[in-house]
């Protein structure tokens, strides 16, 4: 069962069982019942406009070449920050990963006894 649906659960108003307790029996501390999350800033949805009309244009910049075009176009941004919205977005830089574990083509693995 989702955390959400358990927060649901949990009656404040309940007359004879606490909160404290019926927390206890849902199985959710009493702190994430009065969690609520936070929006999304103003500032960092126009990076992430920014980041998005750029990755479109260069798929290949990761977060360090995203972030030093980020400060061409005059807004601050960390390194962090950027890895943070991309992965949020859904973006990953797109590039030629290694294949270390893959055996050449036309070789065979052996075993040497």
């Amino acid at each position: 069962m989702s955390r959400e649906r358990r927060r649901e659960m949990v009656d404040r108003q309940h007359p004879a069982l606490s909160t404290v307790r019926q927390c206890a029996l849902v199985g959710i501390s009493r702190s994430s019942l009065y969690y609520r999350r936070k929006g999304t800033s103003p500032e960092d949805l126009a990076v992430m406009e920014a980041i998005d009309q750029q990755y479109l244009a260069t798929p290949f910049y990761g977060s360090r070449r995203m972030r030093v075009w980020l400060q061409k176009q005059g807004r601050r941004a960390s390194r962090k920050s950027v890895q943070r919205l991309m992965r949020t977005m859904g973006l990953a830089a797109i590039y030629r990963r290694s294949r270390t574990s893959n055996p050449a083509q036309g070789t065979s693995c052996i075993p040497i006894s």
